[in-house]
């Protein structure tokens, strides 16, 4: 293999502001198709009739985002080529009834989402973002990133043990943060403080998704700033990579043999069961509609769905310097090594040898080195949107993703150049 692409900081910087941007599923998607149109993609409604017009087209749903580029001319069995990813990430989710407090503390009641790592949100400057839902119907995005609550750890003096027992927090007793003082909690303080922020009139917000989120900015790290330290990069490092790859490719579009999509979802870090998660209709409608919009048949809906190859991309666990006998003894994945393809006999990851050859391809067009990922045989392997994607739409999937540390932590690692290589080796299979 040739040299590898020349690391290109300005494509990290871009992920950094992405990241920094992007502190709900529903900010995220709106600050992907923001880079979609700006490559010439437009947006259609799902309640609109759809033309098979060729050029860049996105859905919005919620926290996901589908988005496909149709080359001129393309048959109506032209297969896809998917890069899959999610754009949730574990943390802390406002309870339907926020206000709380005791002892002359308010608080804000917070549920957990998904597996985080507890002890990685505390005594951190959290800010608040989501989604507002309004009365005529309409939502309204927010983001209040300043320090705005926080989870107070217990002083050691109060809890001599911590040390060397080991820190044990309780969901429920442990992670409320506090936003304030007084004893005068009334419901429907913070969604008011909200409509203000907002300028929504008092009253209006009837309905709300919001979590909190480290207002922390991404920062390069070491001694060469050969790293980055950032928040969700499980999995929005993926997004990013998949739109800047997509929008990379539609500027070529007209020698595209295949059709380009990006998928990404909500509510993988619960199980992906929604309207907007992997295991719903949402890719499956789109991809279907495009074909039909096409004046395709079902058959050529079957030859489509039979040529199409997904990749989906998450992080995975770059070798822990501290912990070494956690992974396997072979395969120890690093920073800055290149993609990692993920492989799980037990079908925890969809990768299997026919997938692994098309990632293969792919790096070796782009010049990307890549590394394997296996689990330890004796610890518990995660999954991912693969093994949904594959069984539920019957197309061939393969695992891949950037190695990283402190995965579901409030603030991960990862190499400067690894996004880089992911982007590139995202193009070439997407112009496969």
């Amino acid at each position: 293999m040739s040299e590898p692409p020349r690391f290109d900081r300005g494509h990290t910087d871009d992920l950094m502001s992405f990241l920094a941007a992007s502190p709900t599923p529903y900010h995220a998607v709106a600050n992907a198709a923001e880079r979609l149109e700006k490559a010439g993609f437009r947006q259609v409604a799902e309640t609109d009739v759809w033309d098979g017009t060729a050029g860049g087209k996105y859905v919005l749903r919620g926290g996901a985002i589908i988005a496909w580029y149709v080359p001129e001319g393309a048959a109506a069995h032209t297969p896809f080529r998917i890069v899959g990813a999610h754009t949730d990430s574990p943390n802390l989710r406002v309870k339907p009834r926020p206000d709380s407090g005791a002892h002359g503390w308010r608080q804000v009641a917070v549920e957990i989402y998904g597996g985080p790592l507890l002890n990685s949100w505390l005594d951190r400057d959290l800010g608040l973002a989501g989604r507002l839902s309004l009365r005529d119907g309409s939502t309204r995005l927010v983001n209040v990133d300043r320090p705005l609550l926080r989870v107070p750890q217990l002083a050691i003096h109060l809890d001599r043990s911590v040390n060397a027992d080991g820190l044990k927090l309780d969901k429920q007793r442990h992670m409320q943060p506090v936003w304030g003082m007084g004893d005068d909690v009334r419901d429907g303080d913070l969604i008011a403080f909200l409509e203000e922020t907002s300028g929504i009139p008092s009253g209006e917000v009837t309905g709300w998704d919001l979590m909190v989120h480290s207002v922390e900015p991404p920062a390069y790290l070491g001694r060469d700033r050969e790293l980055v330290a950032g928040p969700r990069m499980d999995n929005l490092l993926s997004v990013h990579a998949g739109a800047a790859a997509l929008a990379a490719v539609a500027n070529r579009g007209a020698d595209l043999s295949r059709i380009p999509v990006l998928a990404a979802f909500d509510h993988e870090e619960n199980g992906s069961q929604s309207d907007t998660g992997a295991d719903g209709p949402l890719l499956g409608s789109v991809l279907e509609r495009s074909v039909f919009a096409r004046a395709g048949s079902y058959e050529d809906r079957a030859r489509a769905f039979a040529g199409t190859v997904c990749l989906s991309s998450d992080t995975g666990h770059a070798v822990h310097p501290n912990y070494a006998e956690r992974h396997d003894p072979t395969h120890h994945p690093r920073v800055d090594g290149g993609p990692i393809l993920k492989v799980n006999v037990n079908n925890r990851y969809a990768t299997d040898g026919s997938g692994r050859a098309v990632f293969a391809a792919a790096c070796e067009r782009a010049n990307v080195p890549f590394q394997s990922f296996v689990s330890n045989n004796a610890m518990p392997c995660g999954t991912t949107i693969g093994p949904i994607t594959a069984a539920r739409h019957g197309i061939r999937t393969v695992d891949i993703g950037v190695a990283i540390l402190s995965m579901h932590s409030a603030r991960e690692l990862c190499g400067a150049q690894d996004p880089f290589l992911l982007a590139n080796a995202l193009v070439a299979f997407l112009d496969g």
